[in-house]
């Protein structure tokens, strides 16, 4: 049971965990070792998320969000592997917290009059400066 906040808790039919060889230096035992470990998460299974979260998980994950609605995070960070479930669960809990978030609704506001004013002088000049790139008239030298 993986608690993310009072009311959301993740029950352990919702995880599963796989272990597998990490890459990188370890010596030996990255040969023989499973250290690293794939957690997947039925998120839309998960009876604890709403569908707003939901939405906002799948956004949040990206590629992590597989086609059947399951998260799934990769830690081998560590030589250890309870070190790593520990870091991949609790980027689980990070990825929920903040799905959690409602962002704010953006309110439409109209632009200042001296903002419009500033924007019209300056394609006013840009205009004025891309006038004088005229041909040159050969009389006048």
């Amino acid at each position: 049971m993986l608690r993310v906040t009072d009311q959301i808790v993740i029950q352990p039919w919702e995880m599963t965990e796989t272990f597998s060889r990490s890459s990188g230096p370890g010596g030996q035992n990255v040969n023989k070792v499973e250290t690293a470990v794939e957690l997947r998460f039925e998120a839309a299974r998960s009876p604890n998320l709403p569908p707003p979260v939901k939405a906002r998980l799948r956004r949040l994950a990206g590629r992590r969000w597989t086609q059947d609605g399951a998260i799934i995070i990769r830690a081998e960070e560590t030589r250890s592997q309870a070190r790593n479930r520990e870091i991949a669960r609790q980027r689980l809990v990070e990825l929920i917290t903040a799905a959690l978030v409602a962002p704010k609704r953006r309110v439409a506001t109209r632009p200042t009059l001296a903002s419009q004013r500033r924007r019209v002088e300056t394609k006013q000049r840009r205009g004025s400066v891309k006038a004088m790139r005229g041909q040159v008239d050969p009389a006048e030298d």
